[in-house]
C-alpha cells in the first residue's frame, strides 16, 4: 500500500510539476509580443495606420462634414462682420480698414478650412515622430521568462511537497488566466485610442470653420488641443512602456518563483492602468476639453 500511495505521489508531482513549467515559461509571452509592438501602434499616423479605414474617414469628412463646416464658416464669418460694423459706436464711427480686416479673415478661415486634413495629418505627423524618437531610446525588451532567471527552478519543484506543488500550481492557472485578461486591456487601449482619433478627424472640418472668430474661435482652439493631446499621448504610452520594462527587468534578483510571478503580474496590472490614465494625463497637460 505504501509502494502505491509513493508512485501516486510521484505521478502526481511529475504532473504538477509539468503542469508549472507549462504556465509559468508561457506566462507572459501574449503580454510581451503586445507590449513589444506597442511602439509600432502608437507611433503611426492614422494614414499609416489604417488606409482603409484612413480612406473612407476622409471620404466621409469631405463629402458630407465639409459642406456643414461651409454653411458654418458663412454663418461665422458674417457675425464677425456684423460685430465688426457694430462695435464702432453703433455704426457711426465706420472704418474702411475693419472691411480689409474681414476680407483678410475671411480668406485666412478658408484657407484653414480647404487645408483642414493637411493641418491634422501635421499634428500626427510631429507627434510620431516625437513617439519614433522616444521608442528607439527606451528599454524595449520585455521579456521574461523564469526557468532562464532562476537557476535550478524545476529542480526546486521537484524537492517540494506534492500539497505545496499544488498551491503553486493553482497560483500558476490563476495568473494565467488573468494576462489574458490584462492582454485583452492592452489591445483595447491602443486600438481604441486609434479608433478614437478616427472618430475626432472624421469632424475636422467643423471646429476648423470657427477659427477666425473671436467668440467661436474657443471650439477650434479646442480641438486643436484635443488633437495634440491625442497625438503626445503615444508619448505618454511610451513612458509608461519604458517603465514596466525596468521593472519587469529587476524581477530576476527574487528568490521566490511564487511572489516572481505574482510581482510581474502586478507590474503588468499596473501597467493597463497607468495606459487607461495616459488619455486624461494628456487631455490635462493640453488643456482639452
Amino acid at each position: 500500500m505504501d509502494l502505491i500511495w509513493q508512485k501516486f505521489t510521484e505521478w502526481l508531482k511529475e504532473l504538477l510539476v509539468s503542469g508549472i513549467m507549462d504556465n509559468v515559461n508561457g506566462l507572459f509571452d501574449n503580454v510581451n509580443s503586445r507590449v513589444a509592438g506597442i511602439a509600432g501602434q502608437v507611433g503611426a499616423t492614422p494614414q499609416g495606420w489604417n488606409s482603409g479605414v484612413y480612406g473612407m474617414i476622409r471620404t466621409l469628412s469631405d463629402n458630407v462634414i465639409l459642406p456643414i463646416a461651409g454653411v458654418i464658416l458663412a454663418f461665422v464669418m458674417t457675425l464677425e462682420l456684423i460685430q465688426l460694423i457694430t462695435e464702432k459706436n453703433n455704426m457711426h464711427d465706420v472704418d474702411t480698414w475693419m472691411f480689409f480686416k474681414w476680407i483678410f479673415k475671411t480668406a485666412c478661415a478658408v484657407l484653414i478650412v480647404t487645408n483642414t486634413w493637411n493641418i491634422v495629418m501635421g499634428v500626427f505627423e510631429a507627434a510620431q515622430s516625437v513617439v519614433n524618437s522616444a521608442s528607439g531610446i527606451i528599454i524595449s525588451d520585455t521579456s521574461l521568462t523564469f526557468n532562464e532567471h532562476i537557476a535550478g527552478f524545476e529542480a526546486a519543484l521537484a524537492e517540494m511537497e506534492v500539497w505545496s506543488l499544488l498551491g503553486l500550481w493553482l497560483e500558476s492557472v490563476v495568473v494565467h488566466l488573468s494576462m489574458w485578461a490584462l492582454t485583452i486591456c492592452i489591445f483595447i487601449i491602443c486600438y481604441g485610442r486609434m479608433i478614437e482619433i478616427y472618430c475626432v478627424t472624421s469632424i475636422a472640418p467643423i471646429p476648423m470653420a470657427t477659427m477666425a472668430n473671436r467668440e467661436w474661435g474657443q471650439m477650434g482652439q479646442n480641438y486643436l488641443r484635443s488633437l495634440l493631446a491625442l497625438g503626445f499621448q503615444g508619448f505618454l504610452i511610451i513612458v509608461c512602456v519604458a517603465i514596466y520594462a525596468v521593472l519587469i527587468q529587476n524581477i530576476v534578483v527574487e528568490s521566490s518563483v511564487s511572489a516572481a510571478i505574482w510581482t510581474c503580474m502586478g507590474y503588468t496590472v499596473l501597467l493597463c492602468f497607468t495606459l487607461f490614465k495616459t488619455s486624461s494625463l494628456a487631455r490635462s497637460l493640453f488643456h482639452a476639453h
